[in-house]
């Protein structure tokens, strides 16, 4: 099962419906041009289609792009298009959760706590 690894430290979501007839060059250009991003970074790249029921992540991998889909049968994804901007920064678990069905806008985990010493 391929997965986005939990130490990725950023994940960009387009929150606009993305024509999926667009492949790898359709999407990197997109990246670039309307997102203002680096396409060659080492952050995931996602994107929904009208019906929000396909998703399609684009990253570059060291010699060249990656493109990962996956097709709902039956359901939606809950697309977080509430939030302000054309692009939403997610972590790894959270994506992880958006792919799994669920709504990541009523999920709120613990915040992180980090300490330097124990004294």
């Amino acid at each position: 099962m391929m997965r986005p690894d939990p130490d990725l430290t950023e994940v960009f979501l387009c929150q606009a419906p993305v024509d999926f007839r667009k492949g790898i060059q359709g999407l990197s250009v997109l990246v670039e041009a309307q997102l203002r991003l680096d396409p060659f970074s080492t952050h995931l790249f996602v994107f929904v289609n009208r019906r929000r029921d396909a998703v399609k992540i684009l990253y570059w991998e060291r010699n060249g792009f990656c493109l990962w889909h996956k097709k709902l049968e039956q359901e939606r994804f809950a697309w977080p298009d509430h939030l302000e901007g054309p692009v939403v920064t997610l972590s790894s678990q959270q994506l992880n959760w958006l792919l799994d069905g669920y709504d990541i806008g009523q999920l709120q985990p613990h915040k992180a706590l980090k300490y330097k010493t124990l004294l």
